[in-house]
């Protein structure tokens, strides 16, 4: 199964100069977990995340008003094509330990595929399950003997 049969086309999006309190009011209305910042050219320049609104303004006790996106937005995100088969996207999903990426076509986003989605197919079933088994892994692994911890 493609990515362009599982992947969400009603893409909310958000610029690079917009407020971290701006991201959060549209992953809150629109029920998001993560939005693609593009530029003004719509081309993708990282994604921001309701975890790094927490984790880099919140927790960081900075004004979510005057944060820009910019500044806790991850850059160089993992990105699939429609074209690109399911079991790619949770590949590199877990390779990435995230759990949404955008879809690219050329220079603009397209979609956004989530495990979630891919563990609504079927088909896809066993990967979003070895993705999450991967993710999860790595994020609640105590360091072994030996490891900084």
């Amino acid at each position: 199964m493609q990515v362009r049969e599982l992947m969400n086309q009603s893409v909310v999006s958000i610029t690079p100069g917009e407020s971290a309190s701006l991201a959060a009011r549209l992953l809150a209305r629109h029920q998001l977990g993560a939005l693609p910042v593009c530029g003004e050219d719509g081309g993708l320049r990282g994604i921001v995340t309701d975890r790094d609104i927490v984790t880099r303004c919140v927790a960081a006790e900075t004004d979510p008003h005057q944060v820009p996106v910019r500044d806790i937005m991850s850059r160089n995100c993992a990105v699939v094509s429609p074209g690109d088969d399911a079991a790619e996207a949770a590949r590199r999903m877990a390779e990435q330990q995230v759990r949404r990426l955008p879809v690219m076509e050329g220079n603009q986003v397209v979609g956004m595929v989530s495990l979630g989605d891919l563990a609504k197919c079927r088909a896809c079933n066993m990967e979003a399950a070895e993705a999450l088994s991967e993710i999860s892994e790595n994020v609640h692994r105590s360091p072994g003997p030996g490891e900084p911890g």
